[in-house]
């Protein structure tokens, strides 16, 4: 049986009062975007971008948000490859999808531009027409990825045993106090899911092992570098996936049992085991 084609929510059926979900805390510079009656302007956005782009230390935009039309596409170059040789980023006015990928390429510049050269290159030597495991592992952490830091082992291996009550029950307080933490949410697919209750999006990972006196941009460092060198993202198996309605109060009903019977849960699939995280 296949899987029903996620469709999201027209703008006008989406309760504002959504957006107060942690998912989107990160979104705080360009709230508009999302709260506001009208869809902003590709050009809005695209501005929002160059000014983040100069605010990051990388100069010049040398990539830009462009609306998506007949004559953009006549190109017939693929997606990713149009954004490398001519820094056009193609961005569907009034789409969901567009938006959020907009708002990650404000937020994260450097790690979305180490993205797209890796993507890029790996399309430039198998062929626009085929996928290979490389590209996989782009594609989902693109679609759903998150950055997290851990600076406690022990949560670490609750995570890889799948031991998710004890992860995310257990140890709520790790959550709270920084001792597990999200520092970037990257795939642009996991807002647009949070769009409508019910739904437990899961996020692919990329984990960095810290120090306690360690920082977010130090984490962050560590995976756009170990991206941009070929270390990280070579196969979708790094990625450990993370349900993020178990993290505390990101979901009201966090019970023990709602760990054990929610699907987004799933056990251990024997045989899997997860690569050492990033240090």
């Amino acid at each position: 049986m296949s899987k029903r084609r996620f469709v999201a929510p027209a703008r006008a059926d989406v309760d504002p009062a959504r957006f107060a979900h942690p998912l989107y805390a990160w979104m705080a510079p360009w709230r508009d975007w999302l709260r506001a009656e009208d869809w902003p302007a590709v050009t809005t956005m695209g501005a929002a971008l160059a000014a983040a782009w100069r605010e990051a230390g990388l100069g010049e935009p040398r990539m830009r948000l462009v609306e998506q039309d007949d004559a953009l596409l006549a190109d017939g170059l693929h997606y990713e490859l149009r954004i490398a040789t001519h820094g056009r980023i193609a961005t569907r006015f009034g789409n969901w999808h567009d938006l959020f990928n907009a708002a990650v390429w404000c937020a994260q510049p450097r790690l979305k531009r180490a993205l797209n050269a890796r993507h890029a290159a790996q399309v430039a030597q198998t062929g626009a027409g085929r996928r290979d495991r490389v590209q996989d592992a782009i594609a989902q952490f693109d679609e759903a990825g998150a950055v997290l830091a851990v600076r406690d082992p022990a949560l670490l291996a609750l995570w890889d045993a799948h031991d998710w009550s004890g992860l995310f029950h257990a140890h709520a307080d790790a959550w709270r106090d920084g001792r597990i933490a999200i520092v970037a949410t990257v795939g642009h697919a996991l807002p647009e899911l949070m769009l409508l209750p019910g739904l437990h999006p899961v996020a692919k990972c990329l984990v960095v092992l810290q120090a306690s006196e360690s920082d977010d941009a130090s984490a962050l460092h560590a995976v756009v570098d170990a991206i941009a060198d070929g270390r990280a993202l070579r196969d979708p198996a790094e990625l450990r996936p993370l349900p993020l309605s178990g993290i505390p109060g990101w979901h009201p009903d966090q019970c023990a049992a709602f760990y054990a019977q929610t699907p987004c849960f799933r056990p251990l699939r024997e045989g899997r085991v997860y690569p050492p995280p990033l240090r």
